[in-house]
Protein backbone atom coordinates (compact mmCIF):
# COMPACT_ATOMS: atom_id res chain seq x y z
CA UNK A 1 0.00 0.00 0.00
CA UNK A 2 1.21 3.20 -0.67
CA UNK A 3 1.56 5.49 2.08
CA UNK A 4 -0.47 8.88 3.16
CA UNK A 5 2.21 11.48 1.68
CA UNK A 6 2.37 9.42 -1.85
CA UNK A 7 -1.46 8.89 -1.73
CA UNK A 8 -1.87 12.62 -1.41
CA UNK A 9 0.60 13.97 -3.72
CA UNK A 10 -0.78 11.23 -6.41
CA UNK A 11 -4.38 12.98 -5.72
CA UNK A 12 -3.29 16.66 -5.86
CA UNK A 13 -1.31 15.62 -9.04
CA UNK A 14 -4.85 14.26 -10.21
CA UNK A 15 -6.95 16.93 -9.84
CA UNK A 16 -4.24 19.62 -11.02
CA UNK A 17 -3.59 17.70 -14.29
CA UNK A 18 -7.70 17.72 -14.15
CA UNK A 19 -8.38 21.24 -13.85
CA UNK A 20 -4.77 22.41 -15.26
CA UNK A 21 -4.88 25.42 -13.20
CA UNK A 22 -2.46 26.59 -10.64
CA UNK A 23 -3.83 25.75 -7.20
CA UNK A 24 -4.37 29.02 -4.91
CA UNK A 25 -2.80 29.32 -2.17
CA UNK A 26 -5.43 30.34 0.28
CA UNK A 27 -6.88 27.22 0.36
CA UNK A 28 -4.14 25.61 2.62
CA UNK A 29 -6.09 25.10 5.16
CA UNK A 30 -8.91 23.29 3.72
CA UNK A 31 -6.27 21.25 1.69
CA UNK A 32 -4.39 20.18 4.80
CA UNK A 33 -7.62 19.56 6.53
CA UNK A 34 -8.16 16.76 3.98
CA UNK A 35 -5.33 15.60 3.56
CA UNK A 36 -5.51 14.57 6.99
CA UNK A 37 -8.86 13.04 6.49
CA UNK A 38 -9.79 9.05 7.19
CA UNK A 39 -11.18 9.68 3.48
CA UNK A 40 -8.04 10.37 2.31
CA UNK A 41 -6.72 7.06 3.84
CA UNK A 42 -9.35 5.41 2.31
CA UNK A 43 -8.47 7.21 -1.20
CA UNK A 44 -4.83 5.74 -0.56
CA UNK A 45 -6.25 1.84 -0.40
CA UNK A 46 -8.67 2.34 -3.09
CA UNK A 47 -5.89 4.08 -5.47
CA UNK A 48 -3.52 0.83 -4.33
CA UNK A 49 -6.31 -1.95 -5.35
CA UNK A 50 -6.95 -0.13 -8.36
CA UNK A 51 -3.74 -0.20 -9.69
CA UNK A 52 -3.02 -3.77 -8.30
CA UNK A 53 -6.30 -4.74 -9.90
CA UNK A 54 -5.71 -3.18 -13.13
CA UNK A 55 -2.09 -3.32 -13.58
CA UNK A 56 -1.49 0.53 -13.45
CA UNK A 57 0.54 2.94 -12.01
CA UNK A 58 -0.65 4.76 -8.94
CA UNK A 59 -1.13 8.01 -11.03
CA UNK A 60 -3.13 6.29 -13.49
CA UNK A 61 -5.55 4.63 -10.89
CA UNK A 62 -5.86 8.35 -9.02
CA UNK A 63 -6.67 9.85 -12.01
CA UNK A 64 -9.38 7.47 -12.97
CA UNK A 65 -10.72 8.00 -9.48
CA UNK A 66 -10.63 11.48 -9.62
CA UNK A 67 -12.64 11.14 -12.98
CA UNK A 68 -14.69 8.94 -11.76
CA UNK A 69 -16.35 10.98 -8.56
CA UNK A 70 -16.13 13.88 -11.04
CA UNK A 71 -18.23 11.93 -13.46
CA UNK A 72 -20.77 11.11 -11.18
CA UNK A 73 -20.82 15.13 -9.51
CA UNK A 74 -21.40 16.17 -12.96
CA UNK A 75 -24.09 13.30 -13.64
CA UNK A 76 -25.87 14.41 -10.29
CA UNK A 77 -25.57 17.85 -10.90
CA UNK A 78 -27.01 18.06 -14.22
CA UNK A 79 -30.40 15.38 -12.91
CA UNK A 80 -30.86 18.09 -10.24
CA UNK A 81 -30.29 20.74 -12.78
CA UNK A 82 -32.96 19.10 -15.08
CA UNK A 83 -35.40 18.11 -12.07
CA UNK A 84 -35.29 21.85 -11.05
CA UNK A 85 -36.11 23.38 -14.97
CA UNK A 86 -39.10 20.49 -14.97
CA UNK A 87 -40.25 21.82 -11.95
CA UNK A 88 -40.39 25.35 -13.38
CA UNK A 89 -42.57 24.37 -15.96
CA UNK A 90 -44.28 22.42 -14.33
CA UNK A 91 -45.03 25.61 -12.25
CA UNK A 92 -45.49 28.00 -15.66
CA UNK A 93 -47.81 25.57 -16.76
CA UNK A 94 -50.01 25.29 -13.86
CA UNK A 95 -49.87 29.38 -13.63
CA UNK A 96 -50.65 29.35 -17.06
CA UNK A 97 -54.02 26.86 -16.60
CA UNK A 98 -55.38 29.08 -13.85
CA UNK A 99 -54.62 32.18 -15.72
CA UNK A 100 -56.61 30.53 -18.36
CA UNK A 101 -59.29 29.60 -16.02
CA UNK A 102 -59.93 32.70 -14.83
CA UNK A 103 -60.53 34.52 -18.12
Amino acid sequence: MIDNQECIQLINTAIIKRKEKALDTTYEERLSKVCQSKALKALSIAITELAREENISYDQAAIQIVETVNELDQVWTNYVLMEGINNIKSMLKGERTSETRQH
